[in-house]
């Protein structure tokens, strides 16, 4: 209950980034802090269903570091193996324990979609990012 309560908590404080953070802070440019916020799982044949990230095992927050092109959890970290940035979004992918991932970023807001998946079930999970 405390861990949901301090993850509700922070993803508020990570929703309410001022208004003064610039696009540019969004492109690729700079290190980012993304809180999940929001999870769906789906299996083959199954209704999705919705849940709290922390409840699937996702963390509740990444660092994107794009100089050294990782994506970073208290974990582990995996590699940005490609990058696409247009149509104000920056697109990333990459591979991590028999899973393919996308993560794709708003250039303008810092929200944030992300899927993993693999020949059985599907994550998508949602959230936000802010400059770290």
């Amino acid at each position: 209950m405390l861990k949901s309560l301090r993850t509700t908590a922070v993803a508020i404080l990570v929703c309410s980034t001022p208004t003064w953070v610039s696009g540019a802070d969004f492109d690729g440019s700079k290190p980012l802090l993304c809180a999940t916020i929001d999870a769906h799982f789906c299996d083959i044949g199954e209704v999705c269903f919705r849940t709290l990230p922390g409840i699937l095992g996702a963390p509740d927050f990444v660092r994107l570091n794009f100089a050294r092109k990782l994506v970073i959890n208290s974990q582990r970290s995996t590699p940005i193996r490609y990058m696409e940035s247009g149509d104000g979004q920056l697109l990333l992918q990459g591979t991590e324990l028999g899973y393919g991932w996308s993560i794709v970023l708003d250039t303008k807001t810092g929200g944030m979609s992300a899927t993993l998946v693999n020949r059985d079930d599907v994550f998508v999970l949602f959230g936000t990012c802010t400059p770290s």
